[in-house]
């Protein structure tokens, strides 16, 4: 018998997300207006003996917390989440958990957090493979520089939640 993901479209103000989880917590929330194959696409190549659920129900907590997030009234979330990769893309993310809200780190200070400092590029790829946008704050991490750097979500997107968190 097949596992199920269940999943919803998350519409508030000019926000238009895909969000879905298993019956262990939230495991993806994607960009802003993509399309429902990009969430299909990914849980083909992530959990391919799962099936989608279209449930809005089940998955209104997740929704909530995401809304009062959007709505600058959340700073963290208490929603269970759970990551699928690879050990090293888990590092990353968990290292991306611990920024926290309305604070930015370059990619190097990723690396040097997950104890591997020469792994920046690497580091930068696991990022861009993060599938919880939002909850795990990807947006937070910037260049060395200080500049903007690529998001999967697009640069207005980044743009956009460093404003929300300021």
């Amino acid at each position: 018998m097949n596992k199920k993901i269940v999943w919803s479209q998350l519409k508030h103000e000019q926000w238009a997300l895909y969000i879905a989880a298993t019956e262990k917590g939230i495991c993806y929330v994607g960009t802003q207006d993509e399309n429902f194959e990009d969430l299909e696409k990914w849980v083909k190549n992530r959990l391919p003996d799962y099936i989608l659920i279209e449930d809005d129900q089940a998955l209104q907590g997740y929704a909530a917390e995401l809304t009062e997030f959007l709505d600058g009234e959340r700073k963290n979330f208490t929603t269970a989440v759970t990551l699928h990769g690879t050990p090293f893309q888990q590092s990353v993310w968990q290292a991306l958990l611990e920024i926290p809200y309305g604070e930015t780190v370059s990619y190097s200070v990723i690396a040097d957090r997950i104890g591997n400092p020469k792994a920046v590029r690497a580091v930068g790829s696991a990022i861009g493979a993060n599938p919880l946008l939002i909850i795990v704050p990807c947006h937070r991490v910037i260049g060395k520089n200080g500049s903007l750097t690529g998001f999967r979500g697009g640069l207005d997107m980044k743009v956009q939640l460093l404003d929300l968190e300021k």
